[in-house]
């Protein structure tokens, strides 16, 4: 399968970064009958960003933008198609069974759905022992101890009595406590939370993000916080992408990008929510119709062209914009009316 060459763009972050992603490529072959090739989706297409140790990202967009691929390819359970990932100064794609296995352990996963990511036929204890065995914890009384710690820090106590449930037998907030745990139980140095409040009732969502936040601060993780909800980040992030058709088209401090958005894309993003900001609230954004772009057969040029208000015949249907215009400090935009 072929992908561009992985650009040459650099992403802001330290020198001292953890995670650093450059041109990252995620494409998946479509077969008829195993064999025939019927088309390609380009799911993750030229991403580009670093996450520092301590520090909190969002990747926001709509379904189907490609957010969820980034995080599974992180993850290595897919396989880039090019570019490089590098954590902690490793290259992931040299990385032997044994060095991906420590890897892993180092990235905590918080799924979407926590009724499907719990087997249902095994008691809380046990769901949180398997990956303490799988990585050599062998003792069972450090397990406990472990265990234990894990469940009374996402707020489960007492811990002896949750951990003899089955998980049809705890709350959706509850469960998703649970998942929480067994990303925190091996001491990982990152965390992807990918849509982790979106399968919960709105009553226990601010209670779970707040928990995610804290046990962010408090051990010093890495963050990768996936959603298609603007008015999710500004109290839990310190920055934030926006992702469309597979590619970042906006990143900047949190902040920065809710009160001054550079790109149509962003700004379309908040006038879905009405415009979290209330200072701005006498500027009402359209919002533009039309469907988000087919990852097989995308749009050529910028992928945003055909819902844009102020896309420019020619150029924009033709040249994507590079991603690394800078109209304000530390803001990136891949859009060509900030060129």
């Amino acid at each position: 399968m072929s992908a561009p060459a992985a650009t040459a763009a650099s992403a802001p972050g330290s020198d001292s970064a953890l995670l650093e992603v450059d041109g990252l490529y995620t494409h998946f072959e479509l077969r008829q009958w195993g064999f025939l090739r019927t088309g390609t989706v380009r799911a993750v297409d030229g991403v580009s960003f670093t996450l520092d140790a301590g520090e909190a990202t969002a990747v926001v967009g709509e379904s189907g933008c490609g957010k969820s691929s980034l995080a599974r390819t992180l993850l290595g359970l897919h396989r880039p198609t090019a570019g490089s990932l590098h954590f902690a100064g490793s290259e992931l794609s040299s990385l032997g069974r044994a060095d991906l296995k420590a890897y892993r352990a180092q990235v905590g996963y918080v799924q979407q759905d926590p009724y499907g990511a719990l087997p249902p036929f095994m008691e809380v204890r046990r769901i949180l022992a398997e990956p303490l065995i799988v990585h050599g914890i062998r003792r069972r009384a450090e397990r406990w101890q472990r265990i234990q710690a894990a469940l009374e820090e996402v707020g489960l106590a007492p811990a002896t009595e949750i951990a003899g449930k089955f998980p049809h037998q705890l709350s959706g907030g509850q469960q998703q406590r649970v998942v929480i745990a067994r990303a925190l139980l091996l001491r990982p140095a990152m965390l992807i939370a990918d849509e982790p409040v979106s399968m919960l009732d709105a009553s226990v969502r601010v209670e779970i993000l707040t928990l995610l936040h804290r046990v962010q601060q408090e051990h010093r993780l890495a963050l990768l916080y996936i959603t298609h909800d603007l008015s999710t980040v500004r109290h839990y992030v310190d920055r934030a992408m926006v992702m469309y058709g597979g590619r970042v088209v906006e990143q900047a401090p949190v902040d920065a990008l809710l009160r001054h958005p550079q790109h149509p894309y962003t700004e379309a993003l908040l006038s879905a929510l009405g415009d979290p900001d209330a200072a701005n609230a006498g500027r009402p954004r359209p919002v533009p119709g039309g469907e988000a772009p087919s990852l097989i057969h995308p749009p050529s040029g910028c992928r945003y062209h055909p819902r844009c208000p102020h896309a420019m015949a020619g150029r924009c249907e033709l040249e994507p914009p590079p991603p690394d215009f800078r109209p304000r400090p530390e803001h990136r935009v891949a859009c060509w009316l900030r060129e």
